[in-house]
């Protein structure tokens, strides 16, 4: 049998070797029908720490390797873009 894969985005990258990948869902409503978005939370591993917050990437099932941990990062489809620097590019702009 497969491993199952899912795509999802890092919504934390603070533990070592780990990371938090949130994986959206749409849910039926019995009555409405409308459908309702979902995210489940899954801790993932990332071997070599290259995973930042905003990736979106896709998580394998493996092996348990802890007592949260059931999931393995497998590939970075799109990287977050970084936005920051110093004040003072934003300070200069703006005179």
């Amino acid at each position: 049998m497969a491993a199952r894969t899912l795509v999802g985005t890092v919504l934390s990258n603070k533990m070592d070797k780990s990371v938090v990948v949130g994986v959206r869902w749409f849910k039926s409503h019995p009555l409405y029908v409308k459908r309702l978005k979902r995210m489940t939370k899954l801790i993932a591993h990332d071997k070599n720490n290259e995973c930042r917050e905003g990736d979106i990437v896709v998580i394998r099932e493996s092996r348990p390797l802890s007592r949260r941990k059931r999931w393995v990062v497998t590939k970075i489809l799109e990287r977050a873009v970084v936005e920051g620097g110093s004040g003072d590019d934003t300070a200069s702009n703006n005179a």
